[in-house]
């Protein structure tokens, strides 16, 4: 009977039954629901998943497995096009629609089209509802009804309008998913984990992957570490950030989820809670920009940075990338990533400035490589932050702000502990020359057992030569009119 016919959910970045609003419609459609994603390296084009996002999905999807069968239902796993394997699953199944969440990033908007279009030409609906933002990058405009390109008046706009509130916190009850045999790829055939060299090993130390890992991670960060945020989410060593990104990038957690446990929170003052508030908000700016500007994945916000005289230095970029530039500070950062798949964000920034300013080397190459190493890699937010940096995107700053690597170590890890982690071969220096260790005396670097360009490199950049390249080719464009 045609009331017996299943609809399909199409997991994508929304990997929680909570605070879901396609799920939820789809439950009460009054047709069993059939979960399903496709891992699809095909759609996405350039930007299939970097090796750590597919490293977090593998174990986010085996968190989503066990939710979904404890309410009595099985995850259908399938691995190619998207467009085909749904359109197979619905010719199995009769199922007589398809359910997702949106996305927004310019490849998943064209995917949901092409796949709308081929779901109509045998009648079958594809029902999309709100994604994993707090506001449809669309619905906001200015007064002239144009988007956005400045944070704050976007951001005041937002807050008139009001914060959404998450969903009922009921889950979903049992008896809604489907109990079927459908052919699905098991764990070991879905091809996300390193081999060899296992590069990942012991990440699973440091996070935990899934809505229980998100909701453990939210509940720690709105009570022991909400408290001072604004001021210690700056310092690396400390335990001052919310590490939610990747959950909030996967949906294991909605914004509004994480923005009203955040305003709950009795365990820090209201600035704290406003500063966090505000970060959500960024991350909203972010895909704001990437939905009506599709082009700042590879091409800067302002043409005129087109023209900028990069270099393209193999050489240099690996040494980045491996931590080996002899700062201490960027390497420290650079090491964290590879052994966490996470860098603090001032850190980041810091690296990030590193390569576009002291190497002047193209920001999209930095970008590329955070894209296939940080656990947390976003279109919209690894595109924006390093326009940002670079001095070429919405908002940005400003393109003579050239960070010293140097200065900004001793301001934000000033005792070295941060440092001392990742760079356990300069450890012993004392403070006053671990920022700068070509700087301490022969007796001093002996005594610690550093020998520059052995033990550690040697800067392979000096900073004030450095600055002044950068500014000089930076200055070719400081007069070029800005056609954005």
């Amino acid at each position: 009977m045609k009331e017996q016919q299943p609809v399909i959910y199409w997991f994508r970045q929304d990997l929680r039954l909570a605070d879901l609003p396609a799920l939820k419609a789809a439950a009460a459609s009054g047709h069993p629901v059939i979960p399903c994603f496709i891992i699809d390296h095909e759609s996405p084009g350039d930007w299939t998943l970097g090796g750590a996002s597919q490293w977090w999905l593998h174990h986010s999807l085996l968190s989503l497995s066990q939710d979904i069968a404890e309410k009595g239902g099985k995850l259908v796993v399938r691995r190619g096009n998207t467009r085909q394997q749904l359109l197979a699953l619905v010719a199995e199944t009769g199922a007589q629609a398809v359910y997702c969440s949106e996305a927004y990033e310019p490849w998943n908007r064209s995917l949901e089209t092409a796949l709308s279009d081929a779901l109509a030409d045998i009648q079958v609906d594809l029902q999309r509802h709100a994604g994993s933002l707090l506001f449809h990058p669309d619905a906001i405009r200015n007064k002239a009804g144009q988007p956005f390109k400045v944070f704050t008046p976007y951001w005041r706009h937002c807050m008139q309008l009001g914060l959404p509130a998450p969903g009922s916190r009921q889950q979903l009850s049992r008896g809604r998913f489907l109990e079927h045999e459908l052919k699905s790829l098991p764990p070991d055939h879905w091809e996300l984990l390193p081999t060899s060299p296992n590069w990942a090993e012991g990440w699973l130390k440091h996070w935990s992957p899934g809505s229980a890992g998100a909701q453990a991670a939210l509940k720690r960060f709105a009570s022991a570490r909400l408290d001072g945020y604004k001021s210690a989410r700056d310092f690396p060593s400390l335990e001052g950030s919310s590490r939610l990104s990747p959950h909030l990038h996967w949906g294991e957690i909605s914004p509004r989820q994480a923005c009203a446990a955040i305003l709950a929170a009795q365990s820090a003052g209201d600035t704290d809670r406003q500063k966090f508030i505000a970060e959500i908000g960024w991350r909203e700016f972010n895909h704001h920009l990437l939905f009506h500007f599709p082009h700042i994945t590879e091409q800067p916000f302002k043409p005129r940075f087109e023209h900028l005289p990069w270099t393209d230095s193999q050489g240099r970029l690996r040494a980045w990338q491996r931590g080996t530039t002899g700062y201490p500070i960027v390497d420290a950062g650079m090491r964290e990533l590879w052994h966490t798949g996470f860098m603090h964000n001032r850190v980041r920034m810091i690296c990030a400035s590193f390569l576009t300013k002291h190497l002047l080397i193209p920001w999209q190459w930095g970008a590329r490589w955070f894209w296939d190493t940080l656990v947390d890699a976003d279109l919209a937010n690894n595109s924006c932050g390093w326009q940002w940096v670079a001095g070429c995107g919405a908002d940005a700053a400003p393109y003579f702000r050239i960070f010293n690597p140097v200065l900004q170590g001793k301001k934000f890890d000033g005792e070295g502990t941060y440092i001392r982690r990742w760079v356990p071969e300069i450890a012993s220096l004392p403070d006053r020359h671990l920022h700068a260790p070509w700087e301490a005396p022969e007796a001093v670097l002996a005594a610690a057992n550093v020998n520059l360009g052995d033990h550690y490199p040697a800067p392979m950049v000096d900073h004030k030569e450095a600055r002044a390249a950068a500014l000089d080719a930076y200055d070719v464009l400081s007069s070029a009119s800005d056609s954005t």
